[in-house]
């Protein structure tokens, strides 16, 4: 920034040697003068300077308001070379000009959008229950922070022979991802991202949509792969207990480059990817577990109640039967007491299957939620075994609604199981369920009780037995397991009055998402 007279020369000097961009811009924003910093910093002509349209809006000019101290500006002179410029304006006396001094803060600015961007995926891994939501807005995460063009997160299947695109951003959606994939592959194309599932190493492949889009073999994916526009190209593996379980593509925009801090970025990424594929996988076999234990029980309550019962009533036909085949009519009052009988224990095994159809019905899918499901399960409890079973449910807000469908139904199936027990267990006259939303500040927690007033459960009756023959011991374990995937817990207790009580208690988010809705498991 020269001056014209001599003393000043000092503080050309200064300027001249001063690591941070200075310059005199104008009211539209127009460069008048800058120093070598600037025209380094600004990738200007040091020859042609002044007119050139700068990054920094003067204050009262087409920007707006004027506004004080240190502001931030986004500036990208060419397509791929985005800048992040911190700078304080300073006014001209007596001159509709200003003074900038500004420094490049895009990669400061960049590693703290990338260290958030890292938190919140763990978050979201942490938090949600869909994979596709989680690894959607992971990818989501990944182009907004590094401003790629697209990004794919593609997990395997369980017999590892298929990939889905789970997450997706910057392109359109391609139902037939994969299958056009394995017709490129066919006709002879690289897949890159093949290459890094079996090796486990990321990938890096400069220009690689010329590549791409130049070769014949890439014909079926040309269309989905055009648009937007992008460059380099990055695969990295998803492993997960050391086994890849699906891979993270990102498609740089032309201009930017992959360098040893946007590739430790990705295997950032990456890895709360896999966190999240693996996560899935455990949730997946737990209920596997579950699925396979509550078919057991019902396989034990069909035994002792309505097989017993047929059988029971199998065998009443088959005396009379024999009697007529004998010649030996049985007498009226005879017959009538056997049709009693029959009558009696079909009741009987109608209320028990209906019962076994209200615990069986899943409670996310019945027109009321979880309070129309519990209500079902009381009366129908109360009308098959001639307890009185009352319910009473605390949730003025109506937040139950809004609970996530799987936490609904493990919170269903745990009262469901507590209930059994105190049937089957307790010999109980009178059983109460309760059902509420308690706050305490900025906490808020699910509360679901089950206390009857019977001979109360002893150690042993709670207690997992080896092999899991007990079904209160069995049921409590499963209890249990159910609370401690949403971070609750289920505790048993004797009060002083007597009776059992069962209670489950589950942490709720301070605002409930949406309900869910159903994801897609298709390809960009």
């Amino acid at each position: 920034m020269a001056t014209s007279t001599a003393p000043a020369t000092s503080t050309d000097e200064v300027v001249r040697h001063a690591p941070d961009g200075l310059a005199v811009i104008d009211a539209e924003g127009r460069f008048v003068d800058a120093n070598p910093a600037a025209v380094v910093l600004c990738g200007l002509d040091p020859d042609a300077v002044a007119g050139v349209p700068s990054p920094f809006p003067a204050p009262g000019g087409a920007a707006g308001v004027a506004r004080t101290g240190e502001l931030t500006v986004v500036w990208e002179p060419v397509t791929g070379q985005r800048r992040e410029f911190a700078y304080v304006l300073a006014p001209v006396p007596g001159r509709r000009r200003w003074i900038v001094s500004f420094r490049d803060v895009t990669l400061s600015r960049l590693r703290e959008r990338r260290l958030a961007a890292i938190a919140k995926a763990a978050s979201n891994v942490a938090s949600k229950r869909s994979l596709v939501g989680t690894l959607e807005a992971l990818a989501r995460e990944v182009a907004r922070t590094d401003a790629l063009a697209g990004v794919q997160v593609l997990t395997v299947n369980s017999s590892g022979d298929r990939l889905h695109v789970m997450g997706a951003a910057g392109f359109g959606r391609e139902a037939h991802f994969f299958d056009k994939l394995m017709e490129c592959r066919a006709r002879g194309a690289r897949l890159m991202m093949l290459e890094a599932l079996e090796s486990r190493e990321p990938l890096v492949v400069p220009s690689r949509y010329e590549a791409v889009m130049r070769d014949p073999a890439w014909a079926p994916l040309h269309e989905v792969m055009r648009h937007p526009r992008w460059d380099w190209f990055v695969s990295v593996p998803l492993l997960a207990r050391g086994e890849p379980v699906g891979i993270l593509n990102a498609f740089f925009a032309p201009g930017q480059v992959v360098g040893d801090t946007e590739l430790e970025f990705l295997l950032a990424m990456a890895e709360q990817a896999a966190m999240a594929v693996d996560q899935a996988a455990v949730l997946e076999r737990e209920r596997d577990v579950a699925r396979r234990e509550e078919r057991q029980k019902l396989a034990r309550d069909l035994h002792d109640s309505v097989v017993q019962q047929v059988f029971s009533m199998m065998m009443q036909a088959r005396a009379l039967g024999v009697l007529v085949a004998r010649g030996l009519p049985p007498a009226p009052d005879e017959v009538a007491q056997v049709a009693d009988d029959l009558s009696s224990s079909a009741e009987a095994v109608l209320a028990d299957l209906r019962g076994m159809v209200v615990e069986l019905r899943p409670a996310a899918t019945t027109a009321g939620g979880l309070a129309s499901a519990l209500r079902s399960l009381v009366e129908t409890t109360a009308a098959r075994t001639g307890v009185d079973v009352s319910l009473a449910i605390d949730d003025p807000a109506a937040e139950l609604r809004a609970l996530d469908a799987d936490l609904l139904e493990d919170v269903y199936r745990v009262v469901a199981e507590a209930l059994h027990n105190s049937v089957k267990h307790a010999d109980a006259a009178r059983i109460h369920v309760r059902l509420a939303v308690t706050s305490h500040g900025r906490r808020r927690r699910l509360v679901a009780e089950v206390t009857d007033d019977g001979r109360g459960l002893s150690a042993e009756s709670v207690a997992p037995r080896a092999g899991g023959s007990a079904s209160s011991g069995f049921g409590m374990t499963v209890m249990r397991e159910r609370a401690a995937r949403w971070g609750g817990a289920v505790r048993v207790r004797q009060p002083a009055t007597g009776g059992t009580s069962v209670r489950l208690s589950l942490p709720l988010p301070t605002s409930l998402p949406a309900a869910p809705t159903t994801d897609l498991e298709v390809a960009p």
